[in-house]
């Protein structure tokens, strides 16, 4: 059973991550400052034989193109075709980005063309968007004076920047029959009037970047003033939209959390919370090595290189188990937990869910199974994740998709490809995809205990399983 009050504290702390991460730069961004407070140290892929270095009981982190990143930790007496204890979730949301040539103006407003990431398991549900104060946020990449080169700036707008407005009741009587609208045509955000481009610090004409033609010079200005640089020193940038409004605390105990990306940041903060526990517990690290991994791309199929389909989580297993054999022992000894959220019963909707797998917001962590194999979860797995929920004094709920209803998926059926032995697990939440969701304030430690435990004491638990 969750403590309220430590259930409470670590919602809080979610909430700071929450709003600091509107993309997964910024996500990645402020896992590597919580993992450096632990005393996690960064290595570079890039690096050759940097695994021969690798100190039994050292903490290590390592990104890839600043949108995904693996932790880990090294315990004593850890050698090749030893076991990982991996978490794997992912930290991208449905959102509108910004074009390559955005600039579009109508009726004397200008506008920012964007696309929608739309998601295999459905999209975003993107009437929510509407009407909302939105900015922008992303990664530009900038003239680097020092250096006679180029570097990456992350850039968060924190005002109301564009708004995608909705057409007037009195102008569509059928506005409440059911809000259709064209993803193309009718979603476009607008930036301003065009009567504001006068007097604006705009590119220079003669600038070798195509980036002016590309966007509004206003737009530009914008972004250079945030970075305190010149208009002229951007040279192409990623920038997505997102809502101003911060997460917060809700309902009449404080029992809600409503917030944009809960799925999947509250997964990955958990995670990340949870190996930063491990390494500052007084259980002494052994057995497995600890790994926890924040992919990139999961709503739109993870087959990026910073995607789960990728080469990072292999290569981080090869480079730990460098011989064919050490490697095939590795991945027969570990064990993953495939980390997204979930969805709770609906109020209004309770024919949504199968009648006995209704997960409750606040009821603890959800075990996500499916016979079609959406879902990785399996008796085994299953079995160990309750045994680990109830070494912390919890209970874990049950989902099933209905039969008449499509299953989503996860990064888990992906990793399991590995031949590691994997579970799907979640926290329920409402409204998923929406940009503004919900979720219960106690399930963030629930989802925490989970992890830590699993980190501190699979090892020992793994020992009484025999499968073949």
């Amino acid at each position: 059973m969750v403590d309220i009050m430590l259930g409470t504290e670590a919602a809080n702390q979610f909430l700071k991550f929450v709003n600091a991460s509107p993309t997964p730069f910024h996500a990645v961004r402020s896992a590597v400052t919580r993992l450096e407070k632990a005393g996690f140290i960064k290595v570079r892929e890039q690096d050759s034989e940097w695994e021969k270095n690798l100190g039994r009981g050292g903490k290590y982190y390592m990104t890839r193109n600043q949108s995904t990143l693996l932790a880990f930790t090294i315990p004593e007496g850890f050698k090749p075709g030893d076991g990982v204890s991996i978490v794997a979730t992912h930290i991208d949301s449905p959102n509108f980005k910004v074009r390559p040539v955005s600039k579009k103006s109508s009726q004397g407003y200008l506008q920012v063309g964007v696309e929608t990431q739309v998601s295999l398991y459905g999209g975003g549900i993107w009437h929510s968007w509407y009407d909302r104060d939105l900015s922008l946020a992303g990664r530009i990449i900038v003239s680097d004076k020092s250096a006679s080169g180029f570097s990456s700036k992350l850039i968060k707008i924190d005002r109301p920047l564009l708004r995608i407005p909705t057409l007037a009741i009195h102008l569509d009587r059928s506005a409440n029959d059911q809000f259709k609208f064209n993803l193309e045509t009718e979603t476009i955000p607008i930036l301003g009037l065009i009567s504001s481009q006068f007097n604006l610090n705009t590119p220079k004409e003669d600038t070798p970047s195509t980036i002016p033609g590309n966007h509004h010079p206003q737009l530009l200005s914008v972004l250079a003033e945030e970075l305190s640089i010149a208009p002229e020193e951007i040279h192409d940038f990623e920038l997505s939209l997102y809502d101003t409004q911060p997460a917060c605390l809700g309902g009449l105990s404080n029992e809600f959390i409503f917030s944009a990306r809960l799925d999947n940041l509250m997964s990955s903060f958990c995670a990340v919370e949870a190996i930063c526990e491990s390494v500052s517990s007084a259980v002494p690290l052994e057995g497995n090595a600890n790994c926890i991994a924040l992919f990139n791309h999961e709503e739109i199929g993870s087959v990026s290189s910073t995607g789960a389909e990728s080469s990072w989580l292999p290569s981080l297993l090869s480079r730990l188990s460098p011989t064919p054999s050490s490697l095939a022992s590795t991945i027969a000894r570990s064990f993953l937990i495939s980390a997204d959220m979930g969805h709770a019963v609906h109020p209004n909707h309770t024919s949504k869910h199968e009648e006995f797998h209704r997960p409750k917001l606040n009821g603890g962590v959800i075990i996500k199974t499916n016979a079609k194999q959406r879902y990785a979860s399996d008796a085994w797995g299953t079995f160990l994740v309750k045994k680990l929920i109830e070494k912390r004094g919890g209970k874990a709920q049950e989902f099933e998709v209905r039969n008449d209803m499509a299953c989503g998926s996860t990064v888990g059926p992906m990793l399991s490809k590995l031949g590691v032995r994997t579970v799907d697990v979640g926290t329920p939440m409402l409204s998923m995809h929406s940009v503004r969701e919900t979720a219960g304030t106690q399930d963030v430690r629930s989802y925490i205990d989970l992890f830590a435990e699993f980190f501190e004491g699979f090892a020992g638990l793994d020992k009484k399983l025999t499968v073949e």
